[in-house]
């Protein structure tokens, strides 16, 4: 164990790059324990890998526990919002109600559905990035970087064109209680926009319930499992949660793996060059190693459901790990060369979109928004260069930039 812990969340320095802290801690131990959140990092690629498949583990224990045979104190009730609408998603739940609903939603994100969205996601790429060049450039966070995933998840769910730009405000304050601690104006804000976004949703889906169309809450409202095996129709709190988890997970990862990925290419002036002097070659290698270059989720934390020795420590029950993707996508022991953007990276295994039973539903659909917008930035925007040095936001957990401005 180390005497000084390098991980500093809190700290923006840190933030900004926190790839030299995540190699301190790999030289020194396998499990370190974090005092202000009481939880055990692990950065290891390999024991990383192996904690999201451990069933020992999970990023719930209400299924087996309450908040005190868990040696947890419940939620402040003024939390409960936020805490209804995110408990019923399939992201914070275990088997079985995690398989049910999982099984139900999968069949949105099989690759023949998403290959059937690809016109469209093309299509509003196409349309973004149009605009954004005969505009000379600007901000590629706000103008293509978020507008694209969301549009794509709007579009699936059926949400009407007028109100998508109540998406963004909403997912970004519920975001907002992922990071690690959050003040109490952080829980506020998120619960204000979990009572906004549940109430929305539930009146669009009594409006599809009387007039379903072809979009995923009207297939959300009739889907059920055979009733041989156990299954059951989702509840109305499950859609709204479902809904709201697409949508976060849905463009979030997206929108920062874009950002991050064009700033991880300005600063690798000749990776840039290669890429656009052969994007359809290197363009599927390309979004693989951006993503594990300078992943946007950095951390993803489970419950200890029962104790387990790991790493010559004792992981008891109650617990909490805390899962350094940011460090498993740099570890040498995996890649060569971590800290090297190479485009033409084959080997490739990163864990930015998790694995084991939570392994990113909507991975074929990112992969998808990705390839979309940077094969039209690469096609009609050849010369895009820097405006200005970027600034990092203040999110650990779910890391992007605040802006990139660009001239195209």
């Amino acid at each position: 164990m180390t005497t000084r812990n390098p991980f500093a969340p809190g700290n923006p320095d840190f933030v900004a790059n926190p790839y030299p802290a995540y190699a301190e801690l790999r030289a020194t131990a396998r499990a370190h324990h974090y005092a202000p959140t009481n939880q055990w990092l692990i950065p290891h690629h390999a024991d990383i890998r192996t904690l999201l498949k451990d069933r020992r583990l999970g990023r719930s224990y209400r299924h087996r526990f309450t908040h005190e045979e868990f040696g947890r104190t419940s939620p402040p009730a003024a939390h409960e919002p936020f805490h209804t609408l995110n408990d019923h998603g399939m992201l914070d739940l275990e088997p079985p109600d995690h398989t049910r609903i999982r099984r139900l939603v999968s069949q949105a994100f099989t690759p023949r559905t998403v290959e059937r969205l690809a016109p469209t996601v093309r299509r509003l790429a196409g349309r973004l990035v149009d605009d954004f060049r005969a505009a000379g450039g600007g901000d590629l966070v706000a103008e293509v970087a978020e507008p694209l995933p969301v549009a794509v998840i709007a579009e699936m769910l059926g949400i009407p064109d007028v109100d998508r730009p109540l998406l963004r405000p909403w997912s970004a304050a519920i975001c907002g209680m992922y990071e690690l601690n959050p003040d109490e104006d952080t829980a506020a804000r998120a619960v204000l926009a979990s009572r906004e976004f549940s109430a929305y949703l539930r009146e669009l889906i009594g409006a599809r319930r009387k007039n379903p169309g072809g979009d995923l809450i009207s297939a959300l409202i009739a889907a059920y499992d055979d009733e041989s095996e156990g299954g059951s129709r989702l509840t109305e709190q499950e859609m709204v949660s479902t809904c709201v988890l697409l949508l976060n997970a849905g463009h979030e990862a997206t929108v920062n793996t874009t950002a991050n990925g064009w700033w991880a290419l300005l600063r690798n002036p000749e990776q840039l060059a290669a890429l656009r002097a052969a994007p359809d070659a290197l363009l599927p290698t390309a979004i693989e190693e951006l993503m594990r270059y300078d992943t946007p989720l950095q951390l993803f934390e489970r419950w200890v459901l029962e104790d387990i020795e790991f790493a010559g420590q004792m992981l008891r029950r109650g617990s909490e790990v805390a899962l350094l993707f940011g460090s498993a996508n740099r570890d040498p022991a995996r890649f060569a060369d971590p800290d090297t953007l190479d485009l033409t990276r084959a080997d490739n295994p990163h864990v930015s979109f998790g694995a084991g039973i939570h392994y990113c539903l909507g991975a074929p659909l990112a992969r998808l928004e990705l390839h979309a917008s940077f094969s039209e930035l690469l096609k009609k925007a050849p010369r895009m260069r820097l405006a200005a040095e970027p600034e990092w936001g203040p999110g650990f957990v779910i890391r992007g930039l605040k802006e990139l401005r660009v001239q195209c």
